[in-house]
């Protein structure tokens, strides 16, 4: 049996990534079922999902860091990664709550993970999300971790019996939040995003105690629990709330006594778009941006800090809603969704899917426009923020198309874009997966890419070309270590070749010579040089020069690739 965490050290805040995500995964289309407010869009367990699923992506990138080593990450590491990953893949108002309440958390807990910190942590993190939200509404995702903080506090309590009470707080709210929300109460559910909150909270209890709570209904000794509507109990699920058919159990006054805080008519036309984006800004020009998007629409949650935020709010006019972030600084990952206007329901008015499409994840902005330009769907990871699982989907949904190529360009993405794939088809799509490990290699690929051909045609001739592709990149050193071409000093200039360090160097230019010199030794037509955005164009003429003079016939191109990982991506076909 696994020794149980005495703190919240980093193994403890990995397992709790990973059992949330479990969880959220087994109960996401319930949660989806029951999902009324703000928007009765029916996504709140997959935005949930997706959160949490960045989350412990970001976690496990930390772990793989320290695979060498003998210790594992230090508990701030983790837990900060696990807000950032929160953070940028924060989906909807719920999944965006959340990433403010991981972040509200990883501000304590970064100082210790003892019972003391983690009360503190859990009343910084409802704090923190209700700051967050232009105008708090109870009965909601807010008010469960309000309850869980609340019933955190004590003095002299063990980590055990906080991370209990806490969950078993936020379990009683969620029971009561028919009462606060007139729109739940008619429905005859319980908030979904609470209910999320509550499934990540029995994570925390399980990866504190070593086992998942179970528990019966809330109803004591010669207490009678009534269902909503009449219905009756079908089952326990997420933290052992009990849902009856077409309900939710609860008890305490008669449901429909109004919220505390909720627009009057929430049956009643609201705004026609979700927009949600990541921004880079400064504090002062946030406190603006919220200032404009307040008065453009609701539902407005902006979270994060140092630099980096998430911003979501529902409007009418979309483009306006974009433009302040712009504005307010650099938005990106931007993504609109429709809401039709009398159902309340996610729409996507489509025109008839087209036969194949190609999605790409491309390292830089300037890729993306060359892929785009190209027909293909492309998909951003900027440095330190690789796509989920579900940003890959999404792509796959938004090429619309009956066939689909997903080109991952990243040996570390095989996983995530094999599960992406994986759901596509489940939804109907057929999707071929090459194996791309490199930008360089999606190029190759994009350009034999021919849609009137036959779809397995399509992907050998796509495969061929990438294999045929050597990949190298130049990297800076971050520390001192041991590589395959001998010892790096911090600072120092690495040529990857395949994957593997096989120059070291001083400085840029140099070691991309010697890069190319040893790609070319086995022989090649075409050199690909995609340069970062702080590489001049003269050292891209100074490579262009020296491939010319020291092998002939060998052609060489060059692209922009923008903001990227790396000073300098080469391919040799």
């Amino acid at each position: 049996m696994p020794q149980l965490p005495d703190d919240l050290d980093a193994v403890a805040v990995r397992t709790w990534c990973s059992l949330a995500l479990e969880a959220l995964g087994r109960e996401r289309a319930e949660i989806d079922a029951i999902n009324v407010y703000p928007i009765a869009d029916g996504d709140t367990g997959t935005n949930l999902y997706l959160t949490v699923e960045s989350a412990a992506a970001a976690v496990e990138a930390v772990f793989a860091a320290h695979e060498t080593g003998t210790t594992a990450p230090a508990t701030a590491d983790a837990v900060r990664a696990m807000a950032h990953g929160a953070l940028i893949g924060a989906r909807g108002n719920s999944g965006t709550i959340l990433a403010q309440l991981l972040r509200g958390m990883a501000g304590v807990l970064a100082d210790g993970g003892d019972a003391a910190h983690l009360s503190l942590a859990l009343t910084r993190a409802a704090a923190a999300a209700r700051q967050a939200v232009a105008h708090p509404v109870e009965g909601t995702v807010l008010t469960v971790a309000t309850a869980a903080a609340e019933a955190a506090q004590g003095d002299e309590r063990e980590l055990r019996a906080v991370v209990s009470a806490a969950y078993e707080g936020a379990r009683a709210a969620l029971a009561r939040t028919p009462e606060q929300l007139a729109v739940l109460g008619r429905a005859g559910v319980v908030d979904a995003g609470g209910r999320g909150l509550v499934a990540v909270l029995g994570a925390l209890v399980e990866a504190v105690t070593g086992q998942a709570p179970v528990w019966g209904p809330r109803t004591g000794p010669g207490k009678a629990a009534a269902p909503v509507d009449g219905g009756s109990v079908v089952g326990l699920p997420v933290g052992g709330v009990p849902v009856p058919a077409g309900g939710a159990l609860v008890e305490g006054p008669p449901v429909g006594e109004g919220p505390l805080d909720c627009p009057e008519d929430l049956d009643g036309g609201g705004p026609a778009f979700e927009v949600i984006y990541l921004l880079e800004a400064r504090d002062e020009q946030v406190d603006r941006l919220r200032t404009r998007l307040d008065a453009l629409g609701d539902s407005l949650v902006v979270v994060g800090g140092d630099g980096l935020w998430h911003v979501h709010v529902h409007v009418d006019d979309a483009g306006a809603a974009v433009e302040a972030g712009v504005e307010a600084g650099r938005p990106y990952r931007i993504r609109i969704t429709h809401f039709a206007t009398e159902s309340g329901h996610d729409v996507r008015v489509q025109a008839e899917p087209a036969q194949r499409a190609v999605v790409v994840v491309v390292p830089g902005d300037g890729l993306a426009g060359l892929c785009t330009e190209a027909g293909a769907t492309t998909v951003i990871a900027r440095p330190g923020e690789p796509p989920a699982s579900g940003e890959l989907v999404d792509a796959i949904r938004r090429a619309h198309a009956r066939e689909v190529v997903l080109l991952p360009n990243d040996a570390a993405l095989r996983h995530t874009a094999a599960a992406a794939a994986e759901q596509a088809r489940t939804e109907g799509v057929r999707v071929a997966l090459v194996p791309t490990r490199a930008a360089v290699q999606g190029i190759a690929a994009l350009a034999v890419h021919e849609p009137d051909r036959g779809f397995d045609e399509d992907v050998v001739a796509m495969t061929a070309a990438a294999g045929a592709t050597r990949y190298a990149e130049l990297a800076v050193a971050e520390r001192q270590s041991w590589t395959m071409a001998g010892i790096c000093q911090a600072g120092d200039i690495l040529g990857l070749i395949d994957g593997d360090v096989a120059v070291i160097g001083a400085d840029v230019p140099a070691t991309a010579r010697t890069v190319l010199d040893r790609m070319l030794a086995a022989g090649g037509e075409l050199v690909t040089l995609v340069l970062g955005e702080d590489v001049p164009d003269a050292m891209a003429d100074a490579l262009e020069e020296h491939v010319r003079e020291g092998y002939l016939a060998v052609d060489t191109v060059v692209y922009r690739g923008g903001h990227q990982r790396a000073p300098l991506l080469i391919g040799v076909e």
